[in-house]
């Protein structure tokens, strides 16, 4: 099975890849990117799993919406699980994409079988100084004006500047990185670090009773790499830094993570969370 769908009530574009009766993946991407972020693991993702990736409010081709708190964002993919009738979802989360996912965790631990963080910071303390080339993107004075003029060359650079190895850019991230606007990436920003200033990842963690994948690249350039090791005073948890790997583990080593996702959520399968 291979479904798009139209922009559905709760605000979203979604995918769907593999067999639909089989079990299901929720894969949730990171700030001003889309599902296609995903892509090079889709093949061996859904060749088990009923795969679900969705684009988050104003970012590929989900419109903008009011707000962008992350628990505001949570409630919008839990009330995508509940349109789809599923229950004991495997949660995967790329970057800020996993303060959403433990965001989903907390407030509707019935729908989360087991929880996977892939280069989730932990706390804004682990956050190491930012490649030139998003500081310049991201940032004013500059940051409005570039964006509105950046090419698909211009966004292929800014996602290989937090990479380490070389790593092939699917054409639907670009586009879809295209559609988040300046404005909707700065909002999301200043949520995710609300949140995470409010109560850090592992603290957040530790109070559910989740089983919890951490998986790191041992070179990531936006992170701390040695703090993905904070995440192993959450109980049920297991950490893993991917050798030469920078902060896009999906596209610089897709077989790898692929593997540790799909034999992490075969051991958790059905798990009725807290």
């Amino acid at each position: 099975m291979s479904e798009f769908d139209a922009v559905l009530p709760h605000g979203m574009h979604v995918v769907h890849d593999g067999p639909e009766q089989g079990p299901p993946l929720l894969l949730i991407h990171g700030s001003g990117a889309s599902g296609g972020t995903w892509g090079p693991m889709i093949p061996a993702l859904a060749a088990r799993h009923h795969v679900i990736r969705t684009d988050l409010p104003g970012c590929g081709q989900s419109p903008p919406a009011a707000s962008y708190d992350v628990p505001v964002q949570a409630g919008r993919v839990a009330a995508l699980l509940d349109g789809l009738g599923l229950r004991r979802v495997a949660v995967a989360g790329h970057s800020s994409g996993g303060y959403v996912a433990t965001a989903l965790a907390e407030a509707r631990p019935d729908l989360v079988s087991s929880l996977a963080l892939i280069s989730t910071g932990p706390g804004l303390d682990a956050l190491l100084p930012q490649p030139a080339i998003l500081r310049l993107l991201l940032g004013p004075p500059f940051g409005p004006l570039l964006w509105s003029l950046r090419s698909d060359a211009a966004i292929r650079g800014g996602i290989r500047a937090t990479t380490v190895r070389q790593a092939d850019i699917p054409d639907d991230l670009v586009a879809g990185v295209r559609g988040t606007t300046y404005r909707t990436f700065r909002a999301v920003s200043r949520c995710n670090t609300a949140y995470v200033d409010e109560r850090n990842v592992p603290e957040r963690l530790a109070a559910l009773k989740v089983p919890l994948l951490v998986v790191f690249g041992d070179a990531d350039p936006r992170w701390e790499p040695s703090s993905a090791h904070r995440y192993e005073a959450v109980p049920d948890s297991r950490v893993e830094l991917l050798s030469g790997i920078g902060h896009i583990p999906l596209l610089e080593a897709p077989e790898a993570t692929s593997d540790l996702l799909l034999r992490f959520a075969a051991a958790h399968a059905g798990n009725p969370g807290a």
